[in-house]
C-alpha cells in the first residue's frame, strides 16, 4: 500500500490565532492526531487533559500528553473538534512526520481508499 499524506490545519479552539498547518501521514494504526512535542508552543496555551502511555511502531512504550481543545481541519473535509497528542519525535532530515489517526478520520467522515491511495468521504456514519 502507498503512503497517504493529508494536508491539515490545527487551531487552538480558545485562541484561533495559534495554529499549525502541516502534512500528516494517515495512520489507521494510530488513535490520535499525533504532533511533535517541539510544536506544542505553536498552538499556545492548551489544557493538558491527561498523560498516557503509548506503544510506538517499534514497540517502545513512551509517555505523551493529550491536550485540547483544538479544531482539526483535514483538507477536503469538515472541521472536527477534539484533542491532540504531543509526542517526543525525532525529525528525519530535519522534518517531523505528524500522524493522523483513526479517531480524527472517523470524526471527519474520512475513509482510506487503498486502491486509489487517498482519503474519501463517507456519506453515512455507522452507529451499529
Amino acid at each position: 500500500m502507498g503512503r497517504i499524506v493529508a494536508h491539515l490545519r490545527i487551531s487552538n479552539l480558545l485562541d484561533p490565532g495559534n495554529s499549525i498547518s502541516c502534512d500528516a501521514l494517515v495512520d489507521t494504526g494510530a488513535a490520535y492526531m499525533v504532533l511533535p512535542k517541539a510544536w506544542q508552543e505553536r498552538l499556545g496555551k492548551l489544557t493538558v487533559v491527561r498523560e498516557i502511555d503509548c506503544e510506538t511502531a517499534t514497540q517502545d512504550i513512551v509517555t505523551a500528553e493529550v491536550c485540547g481543545p483544538v479544531e482539526i481541519k483535514v483538507e477536503g473535509f469538515d472541521p472536527v473538534y477534539g484533542e491532540v497528542l504531543f509526542l517526543d519525535m525525532r525529525p528525519t532530515d530535519g522534518i517531523y512526520e505528524p500522524l493522523l489517526g483513526y479517531i480524527v478520520l472517523e470524526q471527519c467522515q474520512a475513509a482510506v481508499d487503498m486502491l486509489g491511495v487517498r482519503l474519501v468521504h463517507v456519506k453515512k456514519t455507522d452507529l451499529k
